[in-house]
């Protein structure tokens, strides 16, 4: 027996964040705390957002100090302007972290506590304060899944949760609203859904729904990324990765994930990193250890990504899948080393970090649990 997650109404394709404003009117609700960041409230996203809810009369306020790693204090903040101000449903706008944020602020609204109360699998008692979840990337998926990551800044460490009563009542993905994305957001948020794809495809959890999603998902990615980095405005790439984003997200939502989002969890709460950046860096480490332990998996994963696996071995099809997969993050422009980022070695806190990789909430979902001391020699990778 399977569980399989999803929002009950979600919006796809170009132009569709016109229709907002009709859905929420029917679904009752009349003021919205809208949850983003600087960067969106200060967009055109923004008007074409607002214009479908003044149009239908729904009254919002704007809660937009969410950091690019969302904390503590961000979810705190928001729940007190969202109490202050009387709201009955939350708007979501953005990429991950407006989307996590939200979900973190829609289970306190109702549940009460803290966020670190929930940190973990299922939590929560009482179904979230509604959640319309309008994203602006492709892209965490974070908008149609149970998951989500807010930091503990005293503690520096992402906290994963996985609870059934954060799932947004509505999710919207516009392509047109990804059009202005730079092509370095682009590009990490792109191998971003990569990760989602491949380990949900190579996870134990995985079963035959999610394993179809995530193909879909994989080819979409490999045809479609590099052209979206190349022409931000290419509608075409946009509207496939919205796509790709969509069925990887089901997927994982309902199959798991693995070691590499475990990892790059840490590398996010202690150093501020992009997320996407950190997956796109450890994937190919991960999995190359994954390969050798399950290589049967990836046969998929190297089909999706165009081999014809026919008269291949296993351990073929997984080489030629690592391959791929570095020569897909070096066609996006995504760093090779940590250096790069100004990250230096006699500086990193190797045990620190290794150390809550594994006890990290993706980690069960990887075909073998490592070490710390394997986990180690995996950052040490990225040096």
């Amino acid at each position: 027996m399977a569980t399989f997650y999803v929002p009950s109404t979600n919006l796809i394709g170009r132009g569709v964040v016109n229709e907002i404003g009709s859905y929420v009117k029917d679904l009752g609700y009349t003021k919205a705390l809208l949850v983003t960041d600087k960067f969106i409230e200060s967009s055109d996203i923004m008007e074409k957002v607002a214009a479908p809810l003044k149009e239908a009369g729904i009254d919002y306020v704007v809660y937009s100090d969410v950091d690019p790693n969302p904390s503590v204090k961000n979810v705190e903040d928001g729940v007190a302007v969202l109490k202050e101000n009387g709201c009955d449903f939350i708007i979501s706008l953005g990429g991950g972290s407006p989307q996590d944020a939200a979900s973190s602020i829609s289970i306190i609204a109702t549940n009460g506590g803290r966020p670190q109360d929930y940190e973990g699998l299922h939590k929560s008692q009482k179904l979230g304060l509604p959640v319309v979840a309008i994203n602006t990337t492709a892209g965490t998926s974070a908008e149609i899944t149970i998951n989500y990551v807010i930091t503990d800044e005293e503690r520096k460490v992402k906290m994963v949760m996985v609870d059934k009563n954060s799932l947004a009542v509505l999710s919207v993905n516009d392509p047109e609203l990804m059009l202005s994305k730079p092509a370095a957001l682009t590009a990490a948020t792109g191998m971003d859904a990569l990760t989602h794809a491949i380990e949900a495809l190579v996870t134990p959890g995985a079963y035959g729904v999610t394993k179809k999603l995530s193909i879909g998902a994989i080819e979409l990615i490999k045809e479609y990324l590099p052209k979206a980095v190349e022409n931000g405005h290419d509608i075409e790439a946009r509207e496939a990765m919205v796509n790709a984003i969509f069925l990887g997200g089901m997927a994982f939502n309902n199959a798991g994930l693995g070691y590499v989002h475990s990892m790059a969890h840490q590398l996010g709460a202690v150093y501020h990193l992009p997320h996407g950046v950190c997956c796109a860096m450890l994937l190919p480490v991960v999995e190359r250890e994954n390969a050798k332990r399950v290589p049967a998996a990836f046969r998929d994963v190297a089909k999706a990504l165009g081999l014809d696996p026919a008269g291949k071995t296993d351990e073929e099809c997984a080489a030629y899948a690592i391959a791929e997969i570095e020569k897909l993050s070096e066609t996006v422009g995504i760093p090779k080393k940590l250096t790069e980022l100004d990250i230096k070695e006699e500086e990193f806190d190797f045990e620190y970090l290794s150390k809550n990789a594994l006890i990290d909430a993706c980690a069960p979902g990887n075909p073998f649990m490592p070490t710390l001391e394997e986990t180690i020699a995996f950052y040490k990778e990225l040096f």
